[in-house]
Formats: structure tokens, C-alpha cells, sequence
């Protein structure tokens, strides 16, 4: 297991990780591959990128990259204006430089992967410095060019498993790929699951900090999902986009401040466990910088929950985020692993519903769970997401998806509740149902898929092409 906590819990800035932050990360990558810094670049989406683009603002995101910045320090007001109709042709300077660029949108998908961005660069004399470079973006932020992702398909197809297991097993001192390969890491060596990952990490960060960086970028995740719930419930107006959508999270804050509990009703924490995830996905819609857990689309079930472990549990620490964290993050591994995080590839059951098993595992970590009730969780809360679509109206991240991470948040924290009744046995696995989710994204209809063209984006009659900014 190569991937780290540290990438599945990066940060960036809205509305999508896949459609805004791994686009930067491509432009900014492509830029310095070339031997000089260009004059012009043409850029094409294609595929869910062109599909969405406007919406999950991927050109104003390629236009950042290519001007030199990078997810973690853009400004988030930086030019093109957010709040404004990006141009397609123009010209941006940045920390790299300054650029003339071209956006191209085109709707027909590359054959191995919905999210692809094609650029081509030429010199201030005109000299071409590239061509058709293919940069893919397949998750959470994560980006492979097409010499990266052909050498992966290929490795799948020739590597014996246990070949590429022995190699990792050189990185990292508690190897696994699956559930079945963590709970067995767990009985053989007595450990905690985020004990395991966080050795895992000393390991894979030895050459830049070890587990003291790793604890480091964990404090940071959690001061800025706090942040992102204080500005959420403190921000007025209407999310950017044609859809004319106001945030509700103040108002519902200032409610509850004053609400008194219904004694014959007890769902006073449920309704903050909402508040939450509501302000956290505003903030994500409107532009605002968060966290990837593991995604954008869905980052506002893992703090909403980690909020009401705060609030509604005792003994509450900064310890006690890390070990959430690093336990969601383990879930999050396996995921990405062996299925996607990628509403483009598998629909909205690999955003939202990895995020709610996410949460939920680390959630039975922090209630005291074993490793096999933390498994049963993290199950339980993937196996009622599966089949859910992606399909945001006008290619905003507004409908559905701020309120579908109030309800899988509330759901991640009845997984966990339900897994700590039993023992931790259970007739379906995490990996059962992490394998069903990667067959059922694969059977799913790709209008399903982050295009904006089946689902509640088509019922609804809103265009993509309405989209404002």
C-alpha cells in the first residue's frame, strides 16, 4: 500500500477534486515538463471535464495551474475572477509566469478514462514545445500522465499479485491492499488499525519528516476542516452559479443556538451533524479552500463527523483526530485501491459513499471499536451508498451534493453505532462491497457519471450551458 494519508487527505480549493484541483496539478505538471516556459498553450477537456467544466470551474482551474499555482496556495479570490464567466482564450501570469491560453471543451471521453486534459505548447517565436500531452485526472486531486497511467494498466495486467505485494513490502512494515489484509495486520501484530497506518507512513515519509510530518499535515486537515465549518456558518449569500442557491448553513446555525430540545424527540445532534457538513460543502461550492476527504465533492461528511465526535463524545482530543483520520484513512485506501473515488468513473457511491465508510470506520475507532467493528462499519456505510449516481444540476456541486453529505454523514454515524452492537462479524465484507461498487460503476450509464445529462441534472431542466460562471 503506497498510497499515503497525506494524499488522501490533501488540501485545495472547490468545487471538485477531480475537476479543479487534479486539473492545476495537470497544468502546473505540464508547464514544467517543458524545457522552457511557454508563451501559449492550448488546453481541450475532454470527456466529464468538458461535460462539467464550466460548472466545476476545470477552466479557471487549468487557467491557475498554467500560470504556476498549485491547490494548497492559490488564492482563492486569484484572477479570472470565481464569481465571473471564465474566457476561453486569453492571457494569465502567475508565480511561473505569464501565458496566453485556449480552452477547448469537448464532451467525447478518451477510451481509458472520463477525466482527461490534452494540452499542446508552443515558444514566443511560434516554435511548438509539445503536442497532445495527456494528463488524466482519476480522484481526489490525484493526476497520471499517459505515460504513467499506460505504465499502471499495464503493470495490472502482468504483475503476479504477490510480485508487486513483495515490492511494497520493502516500503512499508504493514503491507495490505484489502480489509481482509488489514485485519490480518491487526491480529498478527496486536495493533490498532491507525496504528498500522501510522507506522505505514513513518515509513513511507522517512525521507521528509517521518511520523512527526505525518502527525503535522493531520493537525492541519483538522484546523482547516474546523475553519471551513466557521466560515460556513458565518457566510451569507448565494453560491455562484446560475442555480441562484443560498447558503443555508448560517441560518440554520443561528436556529439551533436557539432551539430548545424536544424531549420527546432526540435529534438535536443529528441536526448539528447536518449544520456541519451543510457549511462545509457551501464553502467548498463557492470556491473556498478544503480539505479532499477524499474528495471534494463529498468533504463534508468525514468533518461533519469528526465535528459530532467533538461535540456530542467525551474525552475528545487532538489525539483523537489523528487516530480518526488515519483509521478513514486507511478505508480510503482500500477504496481508491481496488475501485475509485472518482464520481466521473463509478458515480456519486465513490464520493459520497466512500466518504460515509470513511467516516464511519473512523467514527467505531473513536467509540471504542475493534478492528473487525470498525471494518463492519466502514462496510455498513459503503454497502447503502452503492449505486448512488452523480448527477449535479447545471454541473454545479450544489444539487445534490451539499445535502447528500448531510445525509451520508448522519448515515456514517448509524453505521457506526450498528457495527459496535455486534461483534464484528458479518456475512458482507468491506471487500465485498468495495468490489460490487467498482462492477456497478462499471455497469453504470456514463449520463450517470459527473455529465450533467441524466438523473436530477436532466429532470430538473437546467442546462449546463445556463451555468454563469
Amino acid at each position: 500500500m503506497t498510497i499515503s494519508v497525506t494524499d488522501i487527505f490533501s488540501i485545495g480549493i472547490g468545487p471538485s477534486s477531480s475537476h479543479t484541483v487534479g486539473p492545476m496539478r495537470a497544468a502546473k505538471a505540464f508547464c514544467e515538463s517543458l524545457p522552457e516556459f511557454p508563451a501559449r498553450v492550448h488546453t481541450e477537456l475532454r470527456g466529464s471535464l468538458s461535460a462539467t467544466g464550466r460548472g466545476h470551474a476545470t477552466d479557471r482551474a487549468v487557467i491557475l495551474g498554467l500560470a504556476g499555482w498549485e491547490p494548497l496556495t492559490v488564492p482563492v479570490d486569484a484572477e479570472p475572477n470565481p464569481n465571473l464567466p471564465i474566457p476561453s482564450t486569453g492571457h494569465i501570469s502567475g508565480p511561473a509566469g505569464e501565458v496566453d491560453f485556449e480552452i477547448e471543451f469537448n464532451n467525447q471521453p478518451v477510451p481509458e478514462h472520463p477525466n482527461c486534459v490534452i494540452f499542446s505548447a508552443w515558444d514566443a517565436e511560434g516554435n511548438e514545445l509539445a503536442t497532445n500531452a495527456e494528463y488524466f485526472s482519476v480522484g481526489g486531486g490525484f493526476i497520471l500522465s499517459r505515460e504513467q497511467l499506460d505504465a499502471e494498466m499495464k503493470q495490472s495486467q502482468e504483475v503476479p499479485a504477490g510480485a508487486a505485494a513483495a515490492q511494497v513490502e520493502d516500503l512499508v512494515p504493514y503491507d495490505f491492499e484489502t480489509g481482509e489484509q488489514l485485519l490480518h495486520q491487526c491480529a498478527a501484530h496486536d495493533k490498532e488499525i491507525w496504528e498500522i497506518v501510522l507506522a505505514n507512513e513513518a515509513a513511507l515519509h522517512r525521507n521528509d519528516g517521518g511520523e512527526e510530518a505525518v502527525l503535522k499535515h493531520l493537525d492541519l486537515v483538522w484546523d482547516i476542516m474546523r475553519e471551513c465549518v466557521t466560515d460556513g456558518i458565518s457566510t451569507k449569500g448565494l453560491l455562484p452559479g446560475g442555480l441562484r442557491v443560498p447558503r443555508r448553513a448560517p441560518q440554520m446555525y443561528q436556529q439551533l443556538l436557539t432551539k430548545q430540545e424536544d424531549p420527546y424527540c432526540g435529534f438535536s445532534a443529528m441536526e448539528w451533524v447536518n449544520l456541519y457538513a451543510l457549511a462545509v460543502n457551501e464553502q467548498n461550492a463557492a470556491g473556498g479552500r478544503v480539505i479532499t476527504a477524499p474528495t471534494n465533492g463529498a468533504c463534508g461528511i468525514i468533518p461533519a463527523v469528526l465535528h459530532y465526535a467533538r461535540d456530542f463524545q467525551s474525552h475528545f482530543t487532538r489525539e483523537s483526530a489523528r487516530r480518526y483520520l488515519l483509521t478513514a484513512g486507511a478505508v480510503g485506501m482500500i477504496i481508491k485501491q481496488n475501485a475509485s473515488i472518482s464520481g466521473a468513473e463509478v458515480g456519486c457511491q465513490g464520493e459520497v459513499g466512500s466518504a460515509s465508510s470513511m467516516a464511519a470506520a473512523g467514527m467505531a475507532a473513536l467509540l471504542g471499536g475493534t478492528p473487525a467493528q470498525i471494518e463492519n462499519a466502514a462496510e455498513i456505510a459503503l454497502e447503502h451508498n452503492l449505486g448512488l449516481t452523480c448527477d449535479p444540476v447545471g454541473g454545479l456541486v450544489q444539487i445534490p451534493c451539499i445535502e447528500r453529505n448531510a445525509i451520508g454523514a448522519v448515515k456514517s454515524i448509524n453505521a457506526a453505532r450498528m457495527a459496535l452492537m455486534g461483534e464484528g462479524t458479518h456475512h458482507v465484507t468491506l471487500d465485498n462491497a468495495v468490489q460490487t461498487m467498482a462492477e456497478t460503476g462499471r455497469d453504470m450509464l456514463s449520463k450517470y457519471k459527473e455529465t450533467s445529462i441524466g438523473g436530477l441534472a436532466k429532470t430538473m431542466g437546467f442546462s449546463v450551458s445556463q451555468v454563469e460562471c
